[in-house]
């Protein structure tokens, strides 16, 4: 994967980083799914719900041609893994509070807005990055397995996870396909028994981080080159597989698969999956629950002024 290193982004086309960044997810995936693993599996799955009325059984049991595809953000887990995993690095003092508070805002920004901002997604990648510089892999792994139990492990969807589970029963390949770094994904992946993740593929030398991405970050287009890539090494046909997202930003990757899933969907994927007749969940409380409240990131006390600050600034400036 090092050998990768020297291709730039100002070397490549968006579209051939698209594809770089797919590739690289996908190799890293299947890689992580075949190596032995020993970390605790969640041991009681919550039951599926039973098919809406009209709809056909699916998924359908014994076909090994088929997968499942799961964007995590608010699909499968309430806010973004980038955010609670620096919360984490924070506790453990990977860095200082005024980037923790610039974590919590962006972390309010996701909750607040329903939807994942590029342009806010990238500033928490590059602020992951550079406080990950330099550590060894496998110490980001092992507390990773720690800030999941403190920070992730109650915000699943019970009932994303169930849908997870029905492919599971029905002897196919569930794999999360996130922006979030592979190693935070996969952790959630194997914690919640899936097969594997397909995430951002960050760059390391003899197993420590360079500081640098392979490709780009794994999201938009990006995802879909990697469900792709995928796909073709695991003899997999698209139309019998589903996938799964809350965000417009994955039309491209539902858009390849013949069973897409709209799941607690933003307003521009509601509209869309509503004209192509896809199928719709939602699992929140309420309409608008994924915008509401200050973060949990915010909960240090002098973070709380300091979001509420970012959000009057951010106002002000538009």
């Amino acid at each position: 994967m090092a050998a990768l290193g020297w291709l730039t982004p100002r070397r490549r086309s968006a579209t051939a980083r698209s594809v770089l960044a797919g590739e690289a997810a996908a190799e890293a995936a299947r890689r992580a799914s075949l190596a032995p693993d020993d970390s605790p599996l969640l041991t009681e799955a919550p039951e599926a719900g039973a098919p809406e009325a009209g709809e056909p059984a699916f998924p359908v049991a014994g076909d090994d041609r088929a997968a499942a595809f799961f964007d995590l953000d608010n699909t499968v887990m309430q806010g973004a893994a980038i955010f609670h995993f620096g919360r984490g690095l924070y506790k453990r003092k990977f860095f200082q509070r005024r980037e923790l508070t610039r974590f919590a805002w962006q972390q309010a920004w996701f909750r607040l807005a329903g939807v994942e901002d590029p342009e806010h997604m990238q500033d928490a990648r590059d602020s992951a990055l550079s406080i990950v510089k330099g550590h060894r892999v496998s110490e980001l792994m092992s507390i990773g397995e720690e800030i999941y139990d403190e920070y992730m492990a109650d915000r699943i969807w019970p009932g994303t996870r169930a849908l997870a589970q029905a492919h599971l029963d029905a002897g196919q390949k569930v794999w999360l396909v996130t922006a979030a770094p592979v190693e935070t994904a996969t952790i959630i992946a194997r914690r919640l028994g899936l097969t594997g993740a397909l995430g951002t593929v960050a760059e390391s030398v003899d197993g420590v981080y360079t500081g640098r991405l392979v490709g780009e970050p794994l999201h938009g287009p990006a995802k879909a080159e990697a469900v792709r890539a995928l796909a073709a090494a695991e003899g997999l046909d698209l139309a019998r597989c589903a996938a799964y997202s809350d965000s417009h930003n994955d039309i491209p990757m539902l858009s390849l698969v013949g069973h897409p899933y709209a799941i607690n969907p933003d307003t521009k994927l509601r509209k869309h999956a509503r004209a192509l007749d896809w199928r719709l969940r939602d699992y929140r409380t309420g309409r608008k629950a994924a915008k509401v409240g200050i973060p949990a990131a915010a909960g240090v006390g002098a973070l709380a002024g300091g979001t509420a600050a970012a959000v009057a600034l951010h106002r002000r400036r538009r």
